[in-house]
């Protein structure tokens, strides 16, 4: 996984120091750490007494390395002392991101008779004799399972479930931080389709809903369609469709901008894998008037061999005209492109030859297919993945809302309409502030649950997929 050419959050280190307490020793210290390429984020509060100081700094690094080349810079301070210092996502990981909780006391015998034995047989008995009980009296109301493989995690591919845990705890945490719900990773050891799905279907019973997650193409096609099929609870790839719907939502806005009808617009979309396709079939069903998809063999057209079945669809339902060619050739006089894909797939001249005012997603993580600074400011609308440029496309302002909703109504499935619903609603949110660096809403904006969730339960409703 390629790293961030600047300083960030995510190889911060926190470093304690011990100072002489003279005139200018702090001064060194913070200009030996710029020096290095270091950038200090935060440092601790202190009273100077006493012939020395000890204080508590945090430095934004570029990578591993560099964190040593500012700790070495740190200690070669005079007047300075480098007590300790450790990696805080490393320590932000130690011994996990979640825990379980109790919801009840047991402080005497009347709670145990009721929480455990001999009371809780009452409730057992009242499940057997009617399973539908189980998503009020147990934790399946609000708990969501989250589900991988390993095969495909952010940028780092195929590093199998240990590996993938770090990112599954993470969406747990996401889950809970932004909409109250509670999920468990479960990280698979096994890529065989069959058995994943039976591990799904054998665990289903502890769960309010499924989020699949980082799970490689074409496998995780077969796994989600087969998945909601057999449960009754929503079944979610989450790499796959809430790309789709923050990209959507993206779309509808940056349209607001460029004074253009959805209906008119042509989409060239870079890599046909599972957000690809989920894309293409959001935008499909948004009324986009024509996409054309490009793998890394070309654009995608229907009767070009070698396609598997989920391109083979997606080859029947897009490109109206059967163009064939390179990335390069298809984009050509298209209005937008949107990108998850490759890295450095293409320059400004490429988005100079695109349509007027053209509206460019170059969503590959960690690096874009094009960034900001390659653009040279040839594209009207820009967004990203990162979170260091304007308008991140981040798949946070959509499954929490999404799940949420969905366990608000015992939702059997998540419907094509929901997903509508939510890219909507995430859209609002901008409303009239819409500008080309404000096109979606930052992930810590609190209206997008708010208007999400109950947005997302309503379409269930009426697509009559509620359990009650």
């Amino acid at each position: 996984m390629s790293t961030p050419s600047g300083p960030t959050a995510a190889f911060q280190i926190e470093a304690r120091v011990r100072l002489r307490n003279v005139p200018g020793v702090l001064g060194s210290l913070a200009s030996a750490v710029g020096a290095a390429g270091g950038n200090i984020a935060a440092v601790e509060g202190f009273e100077a007494k006493g012939t020395s100081i000890e204080r508590s700094l945090c430095v934004n690094c570029r990578d591993e390395p560099h964190q040593l080349r500012v700790t070495e810079a740190m200690e070669a301070v005079e007047g300075v002392e480098l007590l300790e210092w450790f990696d805080r996502t490393f320590r932000m990981h130690e011994g996990g991101k979640i825990e379980t909780d109790a919801l009840c006391s047991v402080g005497d015998a009347d709670d145990l008779s009721m929480a455990y034995t001999p009371g809780v047989a009452r409730v057992c008995t009242a499940i057997h004799e009617d399973v539908a009980r189980s998503f009020d009296l147990t934790i399946r109301k609000n708990t969501v399972a989250i589900v991988s493989d390993g095969t495909a995690v952010l940028g780092l591919g195929n590093i199998g479930p240990e590996a993938a845990m770090p990112v599954m705890e993470g969406k747990a945490l996401l889950f809970k931080e932004f909409a109250g719900v509670d999920a468990f990773p479960l990280c698979l050891a096994t890529t065989d389709i069959e058995e994943i799905i039976e591990t799904v279907e054998r665990v289903a019973p502890t769960f309010g809903g499924i989020n699949l997650e980082d799970i490689a193409a074409p496998g995780c096609f077969e796994i989600e369609e087969r998945l909601k099929a057999s449960l009754d609870i929503p079944v979610f790839h989450d790499d796959q469709h809430g790309t789709a719907v923050v990209a959507l939502a993206a779309l509808w806005n940056s349209l607001k901008l460029v004074d253009k009808h959805i209906g008119d617009v042509s989409v060239v979309i870079s890599g046909i894998g599972a957000a690809g396709i989920a894309i293409g079939k959001i935008l499909l069903n948004a009324g986009v008037g024509n996409v054309i998809g490009v793998d890394s063999v070309g654009a995608i057209w229907n009767g070009r061999d070698g396609l598997n079945p989920q391109k083979q669809w997606f080859a029947e339902n897009t490109n109206i005209d059967g163009v064939a060619g390179t990335l390069n050739e298809v984009l050509v006089g298209s209005d937008v492109f949107m990108g998850v894909s490759a890295p450095d797939l293409l320059d400004a001249t490429d988005i100079r030859a695109m349509a007027t005012s053209p509206i460019v997603f170059a969503m590959a993580n960690p690096n874009p297919e094009i960034t900001p600074e390659a653009a040279d400011g040839a594209a009207a609308v820009m967004a990203t993945g990162r979170s260091d440029y304007p308008n991140q496309i981040n798949n946070v302002l959509a499954f929490p809302g999404i799940f949420r909703g969905a366990l608000d109504v015992g939702a059997t499935d998540i419907t094509e309409t929901m997903k509508l619903a939510a890219a909507e609603k995430i859209a609002e949110v901008v409303g009239d502030d819409v500008t080309p660096e404000y096109i979606i809403p930052s992930v810590f904006d609190t209206r997008v649950l708010e208007v999400v969730a109950p947005a997302v339960s309503a379409a269930a409703v009426d697509a009559g997929v509620c359990r009650s």
